[in-house]
């Protein structure tokens, strides 16, 4: 048994095709086939079902598969351990980042990340909240940032900043004569969202605790970006709620139809999520000292409410 083994092992069970694991192992099918057939026959056992398409994994198979990846984990911690011991922050480190923090974020710490670690080749991936956990349990995301708390079995969150919500609300709308809201103005009904697989969203609905089974027009005008969301507010079809480091890249014009909560506000949670291993954790640590100590100066907020991304649905 070898770790080589392992990896085509796994590779086979994520992509359930022996022709693209090989791909993805940068190795002919031929090879990957013949190494993972020696597994099998050393082991006296099936771990994969080639009469199924898409290739199936055993019943003992799940099992080998789930020990392989951690074996596989901790064989990359021996050079993780050297390369903490030599204090060294360099190597590959693939970040996902859910699509309603990237937009504001990212500008804000990238330049100033690889200019002080120059070594670390930064690998960034826009994921929605479902597919960077799935990406991280399987190995491929180093590092995620996501709204939080997700409380998933594994995984480590570690809070980078709380970012209040704000209002949007255009001139025509009933709260436009409000100079702050709260929770109790808001009608679920009456709030352009984004779309579904958006943790945004649910934050919002569980915000206006609404019912199972609301139901209404707007909810035919949702959409996946926040601009959009502000310039059918603007056509008159209703208000939305923004996260604050949205607000500071609308123009001039458009801040005056913000509404800040009375606090305390309400906020989610925006955390760096990494798998317990702790791999590359050097490169992990210097990310979070980097975002926290830039987004700290723009969000001067501290009463805050944290409102969870998880739906109550």
């Amino acid at each position: 048994m070898t770790i080589t083994q392992l990896h085509y092992v796994l590779a086979v069970a994520e992509y359930q095709n022996f022709t693209l694991a090989a791909e993805k192992c940068f190795v002919t099918q031929p090879t990957l086939s013949m190494q993972v057939q020696k597994l099998e026959d050393e082991l006296d056992i099936l771990i994969f079902d080639r009469g199924k398409k898409p290739i199936g994994v055993t019943q003992v198979g799940r099992k080998i598969v789930a020990q392989a990846r951690n074996i596989v984990n901790e064989a990359n911690r021996i050079q993780d351990v050297v390369d903490q011991e030599k204090g060294y922050v360099g190597g590959d480190f693939t970040l996902g980042i859910i699509p309603t923090v990237m937009p504001t974020l990212l500008p804000m710490f990238l330049k100033t990340f690889i200019t002080k670690y120059p070594k670390v080749n930064l690998i960034i991936k826009e994921q929605h909240t479902e597919s960077l956990i799935q990406n991280l349990r399987d190995g491929h995301l180093d590092a995620g940032i996501a709204a939080t708390p997700l409380e998933i079995e594994n995984l480590r969150e570690r809070p980078l900043y709380y970012e209040p919500f704000v209002g949007y609300v255009p001139d025509n709308h009933r709260l436009a004569k409000h100079d702050n809201i709260t929770p109790e103005d808001l009608d679920i009904n009456d709030i352009l969202l984004l779309r579904d697989g958006h943790c945004f969203r649910e934050g919002i609905i569980n915000l206006c605790e609404a019912s199972e089974n609301f139901e209404d027009s707007n909810f035919r005008l949702q959409s996946g970006s926040f601009e959009t969301l502000v310039n059918l507010a603007d056509e008159g079809l209703g208000m939305t709620l923004l996260p604050f480091l949205h607000t500071l890249e609308l123009e001039g014009g458009k801040k005056k139809n913000l509404r800040h909560f009375k606090k305390p506000s309400p906020a989610r949670e925006v955390s760096l999520i990494h798998h317990k291993s702790e791999l590359k954790i050097q490169i992990t640590e210097a990310m979070k000292d980097v975002i926290a100590g830039i987004v700290r100066g723009a969000i001067a907020f501290q009463d805050v409410k944290i409102v969870s991304p998880l739906g109550k649905r």
